[in-house]
């Protein structure tokens, strides 16, 4: 991995890989520019799951079913999983800092026609436009959080960016929902407008001017990463073990409510200590990753998360249990993304250099391909008459993550391989 070489984002005096001027405090030592990163992912994040608390009074205001307006979530996450790597790699050839500011640019319009929108159509193409500012600033972000630190704080960095993303899950999308339900759903967007420009204003000051433009291929080029085996198979890693966790959690509420037997109320507050696991997975995943490598974290993640899903099988119903369940399905199901994530942008840079940012965006599509897949196998599961229930959701979901688990042993061993290969042709050369 090369870091940027410039004085912003390396200075050995500071000790940590960014210069004492970028750092906020001993608290926080990193440079400032991830934390513009992490407030632009609070935004983005808020944005993507607050239509979740909001489809009666949107269906109800613009005449059509909770059904119809429920697409708003769908529609928004295919946005993300193909326009990330097409539009990644169109825009390849403008500076990463001109792109992150051009993409917060398009979230914040694309709010205002949301929050402006008369009628169902004219909301459908804003939450697509939005998607597709989502999809690549991730992409374009990790690329950027892993430049600015050193080698060995890239997990990490990369956590603290998703760090925004899981907070949004906790907080902003709660607090969303309870403006859009007593003000209307139109101040909800008004609400994530300012985000937005905090956002932008944030990375405007924060992020470095002159960060590496990293030179990337032709968009057929960029296309050709995807003839790269090894690639795939880390997309496929991401896909199947990142969204077995959605087979389940996508019903968690029900199953909260009709299996251990908890009051409404009770799993609201249920759902935000699954936010707070979220939270503390996402950092501890990150330092993992920086600690034994990205890979090998995987392995270990994975295992676990299959056991936790698993387990919640049989915790289920019994209402203690569930409740210190729910905490460690948070921690384990989003624990995995730093690493992924830092593990793919690695494997371009060593195997399709020139498609480094459309690879990105190929596992940012990822992530979403495996929601969208893992949601619907859980409406499989529950809502057809085949013997299954809600109570089945979680061991079949505990079975995607062995699939996950089996890939990315997988491609452990292929590394492994060929650093024996290159270490053997090394010492004949000698």
């Amino acid at each position: 991995m090369q870091s940027n070489q410039s004085e912003l984002t390396h200075d050995d005096s500071s000790g940590d890989g960014s210069p004492k001027s970028e750092n906020i405090s001993r608290f926080f030592p990193y440079p400032a520019a991830l934390l513009a990163l992490t407030i632009s992912a609070f935004a983005i994040g808020t944005n993507e799951f607050i239509i979740v608390g909001l489809l009666t009074p949107i269906g109800t205001d613009l005449g059509v079913s909770v059904a119809t307006a429920g697409l708003l979530v769908s529609l928004y996450a295919l946005a993300v999983a193909f326009g990330a790597p097409v539009i990644t790699g169109l825009t390849s050839r403008i500076g990463r800092r001109t792109l992150l500011l051009s993409l917060m640019g398009l979230f914040v319009a694309g709010n205002v026609v949301a929050a402006f929108a008369p009628t169902y159509e004219l909301l459908v193409l804003a939450r697509i436009l939005t998607g597709f500012a989502h999809g690549v600033f991730f992409a374009i972000g990790s690329t950027i959080a892993v430049d600015i630190v050193r080698e060995e704080r890239e997990s990490s960095a990369i956590a603290i960016m998703f760090a925004g993303l899981t907070v949004a899950t906790a907080t902003g999308v709660p607090f969303g929902t309870y403006i859009g339900q007593n003000f209307g759903w139109q101040t909800t967007f008004w609400a994530i407008v300012l985000l937005g420009v905090v956002g932008f204003v944030s990375s405007w000051i924060l992020v470095p001017r002159d960060l590496e433009h990293k030179e990337q291929g032709s968009f057929v080029d960029q296309i050709s990463a995807l003839t790269e085996g090894q690639i795939l198979l880390v997309l496929a890693m991401t896909a199947i073990g990142y969204g077995g966790t959605f087979v389940a959690f996508t019903y968690l509420e029900p199953i909260l409510r009709e299996i251990s037997g908890f009051e409404p109320t009770t799993v609201s507050a249920l759902l935000v200590l699954y936010g707070a696991g979220v939270f503390v997975g996402n950092l501890s995943g990150g330092r993992l990753s920086d600690r034994f490598g990205a890979v090998q974290t995987l392995v270990g993640l994975f295992a676990v998360q299959a056991v936790v899903l698993a387990a919640f099988t049989f915790t289920a119903s019994d209402p203690t249990w569930s409740i210190v369940t729910v905490f460690f399905l948070g921690v384990v199901g989003f624990a995995n993304v730093p690493p992924l994530q830092t593990y793919i942008v690695n494997k371009a840079e060593r195997l399709a250099p020139e498609a480094v940012n459309v690879v990105s965006g190929l596992n940012i599509g990822a992530f979403n391909v495996g929601i969208a897949v893992g949601a619907y196998v859980g409406g499989w599961v529950t809502g057809f008459n085949n013997g299954l229930g809600l109570i089945d959701t979680p061991w079949i979901g505990a079975l995607f993550v062995v699939g996950g688990l089996a890939l990315t042993i997988v491609s452990w061993l292929l590394d492994r391989q060929q650093s024996a290969s290159k270490s053997s042709a090394a010492v004949t050369a000698d």
